[in-house]
């Protein structure tokens, strides 16, 4: 049996809401990949997606056995490690007296981590040499999204997604200021399409993921981010 299992899970959403899946990846303890998975969800909100992979990856590994979950989601991280509990305290409603988003997959998270050891580890997204487990659960989840086919080791896919590495950039130093000055400190025009512009500073978009200093971003009803994302706050 394992001692520790090392994983990976993501979302995708392509617009937030749109059409969106899930995915994760299980390594060994020693950090290989060994099985996959990605599943559809037809039209959903980047947030559900990411849920949905945190809960698809612990119902499908041993809670017998100590987990490493790595997540780009800060939303996801945030609402397992920071909100869950006062959540619960205040009858699942928020700070504000409002009902919790997606309850139904928090609280089945909730449930699934009854008991476990389980290590939630951020890492960011889209970052040459990053997390190499999260690349691919967040190249999988990109591709069921857009194939909305479930995909797979149990479904006899035995390669794993390779990582589409024209979405990384490598980083830059960040200026003072933070990633809202940054973003909106955009350069000249790149490829994205119209509007598109490429960042000069690091930031983070309103799906959530961060984006590169040279990496093509466009404006949106939130600020700055993916052009992908321009026609809402969505997440690939």
């Amino acid at each position: 049996m394992l001692d520790r299992i090392i994983a990976a899970c993501d979302g995708a959403s392509k617009g937030n809401p749109g059409p969106a899946a899930w995915a994760w990846v299980v390594a060994g303890s020693e950090g290989r990949p060994e099985r996959w998975e990605a599943g559809p969800l037809g039209r959903a909100t980047n947030n559900i997606a990411e849920l949905t992979a945190l809960e698809r990856l612990l119902e499908a590994t041993d809670p017998e056995v100590p987990v490493e979950v790595r997540l780009d989601s800060q939303y996801a991280m945030n609402a397992v490690t920071k909100w869950l509990p006062g959540w619960k305290r205040n009858g699942w409603k928020t700070a504000a007296g409002k009902p919790v988003a997606n309850q139904d997959l928090v609280r089945s998270i909730d449930g699934l981590l009854a008991g476990r050891a389980v290590e939630f580890r951020y890492v960011p997204a889209h970052q040459v040499g990053g997390d190499p487990l999260n690349a691919i659960a967040d190249q999988a989840a990109s591709d069921a999204a857009v194939s909305q086919r479930a995909a797979g080791t149990a479904h006899g896919d035995l390669d794993l997604p390779v990582p589409d590495l024209t979405r990384a950039a490598p980083p830059k130093p960040r200026r003072a200021g933070g990633a809202g000055e940054g973003a909106a400190a955009a350069g000249k025009s790149a490829k994205g399409g119209r509007g598109a512009l490429k960042a000069k500073f690091p930031g983070r978009c309103s799906c959530g993921k961060s984006y590169a200093a040279g990496e093509p971003i466009a404006k949106n009803p939130q600020g700055w981010g993916h052009v992908a994302c321009r026609v809402g706050p969505a997440g690939d």
